[in-house]
């Protein structure tokens, strides 16, 4: 789900933006620097200096209404179940949904291109020749919600206070931030360090911006359930801990009318609600309590639309193509554990996932089976290596399997009965082959262990999925069993890495970069609360993220990201599950919306608004 305010850098915590080249509406200035009101990726720009609003906004959209909602997507220390603090930039707590619309950032994204950045409190951008220095000019107008001016030095005081004491995720991807300080009110400096990776400056761009008055004489890292100062579109309303919060639109708020902000932000309210369980979210959009909602279980959207709203048109239902990357979602191992070091025993396990049967099944073949993990997209690996791959490759040869250097791995197709023999057969002899042995139908580990395995989750919606799974490892000889815990448990057992399998879903890039480190990289790997919960530490994945993170072009971009695909897919490190091209929606129909939808994303419901003479209609006015 696009979120209610403006698409900024961050998506699912992974910094997705990266630079290679200057924008082509930038001029030259004195002093050996060069000036540009937006960034991107390889050098282009949609928009100009004077552009007035995004194509695919409506500029006179009407501002009012309620939105109501559950969160969908999370960064930093945020909870899909529950919320304990106000503060979702460090790793302690369980953070509140929305809290990310309260705070502006230097500069704000664009949902027509993958990886363009324009001025939103950094009116332009001064960049030196060497690329190391970027001096932000912020507008003298930025203001925070109590009428403070937002200067320099508050975008100084938050990067500094990030890269020392926020998330880890954070932590990480400025860890090659030098320094940030202010030359002026108006001026940020941040000086990058020579070994920058090429998406560090836009990750600076994208990071909130907290006032250093507030924070003073306070913790940074503590929770806390009273609300920052910040200086977004919303501040915080009404909310009860753990079930539900509010975001009141801030009427005089310093920035609506700037081109990254025209025909956004149209709600007068926000609401997120909380729920435990997938069923009551659903009773609760069904009897208007949510008014907006995205599907994510083929079950439902097959059967559970049949209620009396539907048949009568006031709820409408919706499946609208989406052209950004797909979530890469599976079951991850903790290769932490002794149990899953070797490679044959992971793939031997995932042999016992028999996608065909499920998808049948229980997903009414609405999926495709994931095999990548830059899944479509241009990046996935297919076929031999090409010459460039290759070049990447070589020099790991020694420490890769041979499956990266013919075709990629690709996950068996079955017969579909739900227990396909062949693959049963194959998972077996790998398994014998790593050193397991069964005795009286129990699969030994190597140490004489008996192999158990524990599925960690915090609800229970994959549970049907999960089942016939872990019924064919019994059958391997392993018990395999589920773990549903509560959502600050699960949180607190991911962050310490105290899990055998889990399942997780990581959002995709159209441009990789230096996010990459987060999720696959050996640093990250031993970095609690990290996203790297597979605990990939391979000095192969740790050259080519450098490499992704350091393309001047996108072939060399799509060559690296490849070279990545077949190392990853090699070492299995995951049971990957499945995805599908299209955002299937769900809303109450007291919506209007722009007849454009951005590129990327099905604009909903961001740039959405309400709409009176409907919501009349409907009876909900």
């Amino acid at each position: 789900m696009t979120q209610p305010t403006r698409r900024t850098l961050l998506q699912s915590g992974v910094a997705a933006m990266a630079l290679a080249g200057l924008p082509r509406f930038a001029w030259a200035q004195e002093g050996g620097e060069t000036e540009t009101h937006g960034l991107s990726s390889f050098g282009d720009l949609k928009y100009g200096p004077d552009f007035k609003h995004f194509a695919y906004v409506n500029p006179a959209a009407p501002k009012g209404g309620t939105l109501a909602v559950q969160i969908k997507q999370a960064i930093g220390n945020q909870n899909f179940d529950t919320f304990n603090t106000l503060n979702i930039y460090v790793l302690r707590g369980d953070g509140a949904a929305g809290m990310s619309g309260t705070f502006d950032t230097l500069m704000a994204g664009s949902g027509d291109e993958p990886d363009a950045l324009y001025g939103l409190v950094a009116k332009s951008i001064r960049i030196s020749d060497d690329r190391l220095t970027y001096r932000f000019i912020l507008r003298p107008e930025a203001r925070f919600h109590d009428g403070s001016r937002l200067t320099a030095r508050d975008a100084a005081f938050s990067l500094n206070v990030l890269k020392e004491k926020g998330h880890p995720i954070f932590r990480s991807i400025l860890t090659q931030m030098a320094s940030a300080e202010a030359e002026a009110e108006d001026v940020l400096r941040v000086q990058l360090s020579p070994e920058r990776s090429r998406d560090l400056h836009l990750t600076v761009a994208g990071m909130p911006i907290f006032s250093e008055r507030y924070w003073q004489g306070r913790d940074f890292e503590a929770s806390t359930l009273e609300a920052p100062l910040g200086s977004g579109p919303y501040k915080v309303g009404r909310f009860e801990q753990g079930r539900f919060i509010e975001f009141e639109r801030v009427p005089d708020y310093w920035a609506k009318d700037l081109p990254v902000n025209v025909g956004q932000n149209n709600f007068d309210r926000i609401r997120y609600e909380y729920f435990r369980d997938r069923t009551v979210a659903f009773e609760a959009f069904k009897n208007g309590t949510l008014n907006f909602h995205e599907e994510y279980t083929s079950r439902i959207w097959a059967t559970g639309y049949d209620f009396p709203a539907v048949r009568e048109g006031r709820v409408k239902k919706e499946e609208i193509p989406n052209e950004s990357p797909v979530s890469i979602q599976g079951w991850y191992f903790n290769t932490r554990r002794d149990a899953f070091k070797d490679p044959r025993i992971r793939e031997a396990i995932g042999l016992a996932f028999d996608f065909e049967w499920t998808n049948t099944n229980i997903m009414f073949g609405a999926y495709e089976r994931t095999t990548s993990y830059f899944e479509n997209t241009d990046m996935k690996a297919v076929g031999a290596p090409s010459p460039e791959e290759l070049a990447l490759l070589e020099p790991f040869r020694d420490k890769l399997p041979a499956s990266v250097f013919g075709e990629p791995p690709v996950p068996p197709v079955s017969d579909g009965s739900g227990q396909d023999r062949r693959l049963l057969r194959r998972a077996d002899e790998l398994l014998r082959a790593a050193g397991c042995k069964r005795e009286g139908g129990v699969l030994k580990l190597p140490n004489g262990q008996p192999f158990t395995i524990e599925f960690l989750d915090f609800q229970s919606a994959l549970q049907p999925h999960t089942q016939p799974f872990q019924a064919n490892l019994k059958r391997l000889g392993i018990e395999a069993r589920s773990r549903i815990v509560d959502a600050a448990q699960y949180q607190r057992r991911m962050d310490e890495f105290d899990f055998d399998m889990a399942s997780r879903s990581l959002g995709g890039s159209a441009t990789p970069g230096d996010g990459l480190r987060i999720v696959y990289g050996s640093q990250a790997a031993q970095t609690p609360g990290s996203r790297n919960i597979a605990g990939i530490a391979h000095p192969a994945v740790d050259a080519l993220i450098e490499r992704i993170s350091q393309a001047k072009t996108r072939p060399d971009l799509v060559i690296a990201c490849r070279a990545l695909d077949r190392v990853l897919r090699s070492g299995h490190y995951w049971v990957p599950m499945w995805y599908k091209a299209e955002d299937w929606l769900a809303y109450w129909d007291q919506f209007s919306r722009p007849e454009t939808k951005p590129r990327f994303g099905s604009g909903a419901p961001g740039i959405w608004w309400y709409d009176a003479e409907k919501a009349k209609r409907i009876g909900r006015g």
